[in-house]
């Protein structure tokens, strides 16, 4: 298990990273003992600095949640980050979003649904909590809107001197990658709503690049939030009230540079307009 120097360490890295916009080598290459716990706890360390430094948490994101992508990670379930303020992008309707690509370092462009909290999920072991299940998500759920996750990586995807590819305890120590979230469709019940059958089709620079169903994220979106209350009742949180929650991505990310417009048409829950400056 990491100690917690070199765990202030190792968050300081990721910080400087981001900053800087300058990517490091993996931490599992430096550390070949690394476990996915330690990857988290590196994780919650760099955002206790972000919230000492004044960001505010305001929800979190549910990633690999497709079956080929835990496979090709070497892992057998989802894993997850925290969303900060200073992620939240939010859309006009009609209007053409601009984000800062100045912000990012190598970013690509996820199309997911969100659920907003209206009541706490809280899972076992916590005050009140339970094993939360998928009609506990949809009860606690106050709308769900559509999501463009933003996802990045302050950690190289592919190591500078072997090619080899990151492990997913990088990803997880680097917030699983999360970087950005865009907001502004419609809001709509999870009660009446099919949520499996929702969809979108992602256009970049007028060309489609991806389309997919919500099914896509383990049958049915609500199964990785309640999974989430679950995971992060060990560590004494819960979901709070108020949180949006990505549900993970239906599409494969979509590399994104300076100049491209992007335009993700989620059909009746509307459709997410914005360009990378």
């Amino acid at each position: 298990m990491f100690s917690a120097e070199l765990l202030s360490q190792l968050a300081q890295e990721l910080d400087e990273s981001e900053k800087s916009r300058q990517q490091i080598e993996h931490f599992s290459k430096r550390y070949p003992g690394m476990t996915i716990e330690d990857g988290y706890r590196v994780s919650r360390e760099w955002v206790r600095m972000q919230i000492a430094a004044g960001r505010k948490v305001i929800g979190h994101k549910i990633g690999l949640t497709s079956r080929a992508m835990q496979i090709s990670s070497q892992i057998d379930e989802p894993d997850y980050g925290t969303l900060l303020d200073s992620m939240l992008f939010t859309c006009t309707p009609g209007e053409v979003l601009t984000l800062p690509t100045l912000q990012f370092i190598a970013p690509r462009v996820e199309v997911e649904l969100a659920f907003v909290l209206k009541s706490p999920l809280a899972g076992p072991g916590l005050p009140g909590g339970k094993e939360v299940t998928v009609d506990d998500v949809l009860n606690a759920t106050e709308y769900v809107t559509p999501a463009i996750e933003i996802i990045d990586s302050r950690i190289e995807q592919f190591d500078r001197h072997s090619k080899v590819m990151r492990k997913v305890f990088d990803t997880i120590s680097d917030n699983a990658a999360n970087a950005g979230i865009v907001v502004g469709g419609h809001r709509a019940d999870p009660l009446t709503l099919d949520l499996p059958w929702c969809g979108a089709i992602l256009r970049q620079n007028g060309i489609v690049e991806e389309t997919g169903l919500a099914a896509g994220v383990q049958g049915h979106p609500a199964i990785g939030v309640a999974w989430l209350a679950n995971k992060l009742a060990p560590w004494g949180v819960s979901l709070a009230a108020g949180e949006i929650i990505l549900a993970g991505s239906f599409t494969r990310p979509v590399a994104a540079k300076s100049g491209d417009l992007f335009e993700a048409d989620y059909g009746p829950l509307g459709t997410l307009q914005f360009r990378f400056n």
